[in-house]
């Protein structure tokens, strides 16, 4: 099951692609609504139903190849699946392709941002989500989906923007105090507002990591996620931010994570995939032949 229903070997074989959809599995440590496990190849399948022209760019990017790995499927432990994740994702880099990782709980990005980090020593990552996620453990495992930036920021100190963050626990804002290296963009400060997105883009250093936690989104167009929160970012808001960072930035890897599955719901699979396959034609927007603009 190809990403985009793409089924022509010159554009979706591993060794012609440029760009690999990896499928991970896992919901190890989730604390409230279940579904997350399901919802990476529930993606994959959604994206079939795509138009695989994109508008705003006016381009076909999956003509630079996309590629869906096998689904990475849970481990015995957290400390096995974050192991065997980062050890794949060296692997992965290795071959020089960008790589778009798809939750799964939110855990499952430490082990990946830490491999490109080691690729990409002046990297920073650009986080869309509801929650700060700072918690230093939570049930038990530091390798929780509540403390992926306090793996981030505290263990790695790898410069930090938090998009859309609009819960926060008394532990999490205390460790804001201790100088984490972070600048947070709350919600309620920019949500139906653009005049934000040039601040947040220019806090960001030249290589950026994109993680995208579905449920930084309103739960209004995205109710499926582990931890809905109200007040979220809309759609447009969310591609303006990620467009803009394409134009200025390098994004050198990416993931959405934290959709959960329900069955016979299928549009915010669709809204995930549609979400994914813009990201990539901003990203690689400058590779892209245009379709009704070509000379």
């Amino acid at each position: 099951m190809n990403f985009g229903g793409i089924d022509e070997d010159e554009y979706s074989s591993f060794d012609a692609s440029k760009i690999l959809i990896w499928p991970v599995s896992y919901e190890g440590t989730v604390s409230y609504g279940s579904g997350t496990g399901a919802g990476a190849m529930a993606i994959v399948d959604a994206s079939r139903n795509m138009e695989l022209y994109e508008e705003e760019t006016d381009s076909e990017v999956y003509k630079l190849g996309i590629h869906t790995l096998e689904e990475f499927k849970p481990r015995a432990t957290p400390e096995a699946m974050m192991q065997d994740l980062y050890e794949r994702t060296k692997e992965l880099l290795e071959s020089g392709k960008f790589i778009c990782m798809l939750g799964g709980e939110h855990s499952v990005s430490a082990p990946i941002i830490k491999a490109h980090y080691e690729k990409y020593p002046n990297l920073s990552v650009l986080q869309i989500d509801a929650h700060a996620d700072l918690r230093d453990t939570y049930d038990g495992t530091p390798h929780s989906h509540a403390s992926i930036m306090a793996r981030v920021l505290r263990d790695l100190r790898i410069p930090s923007v938090q998009v859309g963050i609009r819960s926060i626990s008394g532990e999490e804002a205390r460790a804001l105090k201790e100088g984490l290296p972070t600048k947070i963009f709350w919600a309620r400060d920019i949500v139906g507002r653009t005049d934000w997105i040039e601040d947040a883009v220019d806090s960001l250093s030249e290589e950026v990591y994109l993680t995208i936690d579905i449920d930084g989104l309103d739960p209004s167009i995205v109710p499926t996620t582990g931890t809905p929160e109200p007040g979220g970012l809309g759609w447009y808001e969310t591609l303006a931010l990620i467009r803009r960072i394409a134009e200025k930035k390098t994004i050198v890897g990416m993931d959405l994570v934290e959709y959960s599955y329900f069955e016979n719901y299928d549009s915010p699979a669709f809204l995930c995939s549609k979400l994914v396959y813009k990201t990539l034609a901003y990203i690689f927007h400058r590779q892209l032949p245009k379709v009704m603009t070509a000379a």
